[in-house]
This record gives C-alpha cells, structure tokens and sequence, in this order.
C-alpha cells in the first residue's frame, strides 16, 4: 500500500502540473483562453472582462489582484455578468506556454494596451467599451464600479439604436454619441469602431456634428508627440520648439490639449536653462484657461523653475572666474 502511496503522488503532480500550465494570479474563475472565454460569453450572454496584467512586476497589478480579483466578493458580484480573463504579460515568460505567449501579444496590440493593469469591459463580440485599472474600495467597491461602467454599454446600444432609425446629422449625432460615452483611447475606438466612424462621415459630409474637424486634430497631436518626443531625446530643443509652435499655430486642438503644448514651452526653455522665459511661458500658459483641470498643477511647476533658477545663479556665483 506504501508503495502505491508513493507511486500515486508522482503521478499526481504529473497530472496537475500537464493540466494547469500557470496559476492565475486572480486565482480560480478566471481564463487565459481568449477565444474560448470568448465563446462561452456569447453562449452564457455575458460581457468580457479583461485583465492585462504583469504578474510578477507590475505593483499596481499585484496590489489588485490581492484586494480585488482574488477575493470571492469580487467573483460572487461579477459571475452573472462576465467571464473573465487574464492576459499575463511576466517578466518570467517561462511561467506561460508559447501559445499563451503569441495570444497575449497579438490581443495586446490588437487592443492598444500601453500600461498595465489595463482593465477591459468588452462585448461578446470582444468590442470594448469601456477601460479601467485599479481603483479603492476593494472587492465591493470594484463590482459596483463595474456595474457603472457597464451602464455605458447600454447608452452605447441605444445610441446606436437612435442611429439606424435617423438620416443625415441626426444620424451622425447619435453615432459621435455611442463612441463618447465609452470614454475609450483614440486608436482602440479607429480599431474596433472603424465602421461607426465611417458611417458618421458618410451621414455628415460637411462635418456639421465637428467629429471628423476633432478626429483630425487628435490624429495631428498624437504625430506632433512622436516627433517632439524624438527631437527632445536627440536634445535637439531648439527643433522642439520649432516643431510646437508650429502646433500652436495651426491650432484645432481641445482647450486643455492647447495648455498642455503652451506650458511646453516652459518645458523647453527650462532645458536650455532660460528660466526668466521658462517660468513667464508657464504663467502664460496658466493664464490661458485658469479653471482648467491642470491649471493648478502649473503653480507647481512654476514653484519648480523658481527654484532652479535660484539653483542655477547660485552655482554660478560659486564658479570661480578664469585666470
């Protein structure tokens, strides 16, 4: 009998270790099968819920998989409206089969993930609608934050529901309706949204609704940042500058968006060690929308500059002078 003892428990964990390939780090419930979560969304009538995570390095990841994901709670609030899955994306990349691997990497690109925890609330279909990461409250607060977020699903339906019944701007209105309400980045909605967003050029020629004149000046900010964010790493400021005031200039962008680039500027010129022009590029900056969401951020900032200049002026007086 020993002997079977023994020769069981091998087998055992043989059997385990072939039939689990990696723990998750939310423990049970959750899948990193995307194609059969999937599938079992669509027959239970369910949504997805996406958890792109690092498991062994991402802080906030970790901090939500112990108070949140991990916790019965949680998955007692959610069982009748999702299925969940989790995308692990480790340092140790041992810990996943190469299968798992290749998926995480196609779907993380397929959905625009750019940090982690980036929480997905999808569709069976696997659209998107709405986006989240960690937030406070624990298991309860987690599940009643969700169930807001699934709300947006319901104006997005009938918003879209409103469009197929309308012609012409009205269409178009309710269509740049469905897409606001989601709150989802740019390039996720052009890569599950394409459709939508052709139908409200088509519905709205002359761009009465402002979505294509807005669609425009996000897609010319995001190529702005990629070119100043080189020209910056290369230090070549002056370039920089160049480039945003040419920004400025054209103009178009959101009220927020365009105090952002003024105290750019400030930025700038703080590289070069132009504090005097640094410090009056942010106070203008500031004066530009003085209730914004930011603007009490910029006191901060010009706090910062003061300080280096100072800094700056005293090491200078330190310097000994050339003999």
């Amino acid at each position: 009998m020993k002997f079977m003892k023994h020769l069981l428990k091998p087998c055992l964990a043989l059997v385990v270790l072939c039939t689990t390939p990696f723990a998750f780090a939310g423990g049970e419930g959750w899948s990193s099968n995307f194609e059969s979560a999937q599938k079992e969304a669509v027959d239970s009538k369910k949504d997805l819920l996406i958890d792109f995570t690092g498991s062994d390095w991402c802080g906030w990841c970790i901090k939500l998989d112990k108070e949140v994901f991990s916790q019965q709670a949680f998955k007692d609030g959610v069982k009748d409206q999702f299925v969940l899955v989790e995308l692990d994306y480790p340092k140790d990349s041992s810990k996943l089969p190469e299968e798992t691997i290749k998926q995480n990497e196609e779907l993380g690109k397929k959905y625009q993930v750019r940090g982690y925890p980036t929480i997905l609330l999808c569709d069976a279909a696997g659209r998107p609608y709405a986006k989240t990461g960690y937030q406070k409250g624990g298991p309860e607060g987690y599940v009643k934050h969700l169930d807001e977020l699934r709300g947006r699903k319901d104006v997005r339906d009938k918003s879209l529901e409103s469009a197929a019944s309308a012609e012409g701007v009205e269409k178009a209105k309710a269509l740049v309706a469905a897409l606001e309400v989601m709150g989802l980045d740019d390039a996720m909605v052009a890569n599950f949204y394409g459709d939508i967003i052709a139908e409200i050029k088509a519905a709205d020629p002359k761009d009465e609704t402002g979505f294509s004149k807005g669609a425009d000046a996000k897609e010319r900010l995001d190529k702005f940042r990629r070119e100043f964010t080189g020209l910056a790493q290369k230090g070549e400021f002056d370039g920089a500058m160049v480039l945003l005031e040419k920004a400025l200039k054209e103009g178009g962008f959101e009220q927020v968006e365009t105090q952002k680039l003024m105290a750019t500027r400030g930025m700038i010129f703080a590289q070069q060690k132009k504090f005097d022009q640094a410090i009056q590029a942010v106070v203008e900056a500031k004066a530009f929308a003085p209730d914004s969401p930011i603007a009490v951020e910029m006191d901060g900032f010009i706090k910062h500059l003061e300080t280096a200049k100072a800094g700056a002026a005293g090491a200078a007086e330190e310097k000994p002078a050339a003999e």
